[in-house]
Order: structure tokens, then sequence, then C-alpha cells
């Protein structure tokens, strides 16, 4: 049973919450930029996530588990809210562009189907981006926020469910390196945990970040998605799951600030 959609709504509209919610999307935002005239797609309980594309995007709609329940997005007068089965979205193929999936993965009943889904609904060379609790982080064993439920990831485990689905991963990153107290998440302090933590704990981050790409064209006959060389669907942005900086930071650290890959 998936954690109540109220529940989690509480959870962003406190401290700890909108912590979680900046630090990830420093990164989703580097990542993807504006988004414009794209179509886009949220699992779980991705609206707060989408809030920054809501303006630019072409479409932008938040699909919400019946396990789980909804609440109205952006508000009750304009719904772009969306709610039925887990793992059979009422959504013809390959219609988004990019989907986000937040409180997705960890309290899945059949992990396998619903990726497979998320790929038919996905348009060719379409991109995801996955935030889930990271098996080696604190928020994983903190049961008072949504990220203490359900399964923890590591970076192999999220490979290896991508890869089985037929998407390949493109980008890794890692966020939320501030404890999961409510007085460590005030926003100064939780800038100053994130910016320590990126430097000297790189791999203990709260919660860890994959982006991955549909490549249709790319399947082998046994399933397993080929090696191709991946062209940036945004042309000059620079991709990597990486904080934003400015212009002529990015050209100075074009070589560093890129993140692992798989």
């Amino acid at each position: 049973m998936r954690t109540d959609a109220l529940e989690i709504d509480r959870f962003y509209r406190s401290r700890r919450g909108q912590a979680a919610r900046e630090m990830t999307l420093r990164r989703l935002k580097a990542l993807w930029g504006e988004a414009k005239d794209l179509d886009m797609l949220g699992y779980g309980f991705a609206a707060p996530y989408l809030a920054p594309w809501s303006e630019t995007a072409r479409r932008a709609v938040a699909y919400m588990p019946a396990s789980q329940g909804a609440v109205p997005w952006p508000d009750r007068d304009h719904g772009k809210t969306a709610l039925g089965d887990e793992a059979r979205l009422p959504f013809p193929d390959a219609l988004f562009d990019r989907v986000i999936l937040v409180h997705a993965l960890e309290e899945a009943e059949e992990l396998r189907r619903l990726l497979r889904e998320i790929w038919r609904v996905l348009a060719p060379e379409g991109r995801i981006a996955v935030v889930a609790a990271h098996r080696a982080g604190m928020w994983a064993r903190a049961d008072s926020t949504p990220f203490g439920h359900g399964r923890p990831f590591s970076k192999t485990q999220l490979t290896r469910l991508l890869t089985d689905a037929l998407f390949e991963p493109t980008a890794w990153s890692r966020a939320l390196y501030t404890p999961p107290w409510r007085f460590t998440c005030g926003e100064r302090t939780a800038d100053g945990f994130e910016a320590v933590g990126e430097k000297l704990f790189p791999a203990f981050g709260g919660l860890i970040l994959a982006e991955a790409v549909k490549h249709v064209g790319a399947v082998r006959p046994g399933g397993t998605p080929a090696r191709v060389r991946v062209r940036g669907l945004e042309g000059a942005r620079p991709r990597g799951l990486s904080p934003q900086r400015t212009d002529a930071s990015k050209r100075d650290a074009s070589s560093t600030d890129r993140t692992e890959t798989p």
C-alpha cells in the first residue's frame, strides 16, 4: 500500500519537504532547462517538481496511482491531475517527451511492469528522470518522511531496473545531504550541508537521481539496449544532473561538471 497522497502533500508543505524539493529541482532544472514546448508527465507524487515547467511546457500532467490517492494540482480551478491504475496509464503511445518519477518506484507493486508502461507512453528519444530514496542515505531511514517508506535504491539496482525496461541511463547524481531533521532543513542550513556534502561525501546523498533515454532503434532482439551515442535534445545546453551555474562557469567547468556515467 502506498503512502497516502495527503500525507505526502503535508510533507511538502513542511520545512523538510521544501528543502527536499529545492535541492532536487536544482539538478532537474540544470538537466532539462525550460523544456519549452515539450509534453511532460509527473508520475507518483511529482506535482511539486513539475511546477517550474507548468508555464513553459506544452503539456504538464501529474499522474497519481489510485492506491496513493491524489491532490489537485496546480489548484482546484485548474486541475492537471489524473488518477488511475498504477501500471496502466490512460495515455496513448509515445505521447510524452519527458517523464519525472518521484515517490513512484519505492512502493510500486510491479516495478518492471510500471517502467515498461512508462516506456510505452514516452516518445522515441524521450527522457525520464527518476528521483528515489538512496539506500546509503539518511533519508531512507527517516520513516517520518515519504522517503523512509518502501524500498530505497542503489545506483546498481536502478541501473538494472532501467536497462531491463529498455532505457539507457545517461546521467546520475545525488541530492539532499542535509540530515532529515527539521532544524537542519532551513534554507541557509540546508544549502550549507548540500555544498559540503557534494564535495566531501558525494556518495551519501539522501536521494539518488537518474536520467535515462528511450532508444527505440537501439533495442536488440534479446531485449538488451545497445550503447549508442546520446545527442542532447535541447541542443546547446550541456546535460548533467548538477545545480545550475552561470554560463561562464559552465564553460570553465564543462569537463568536470558532468555527472558520473554508469
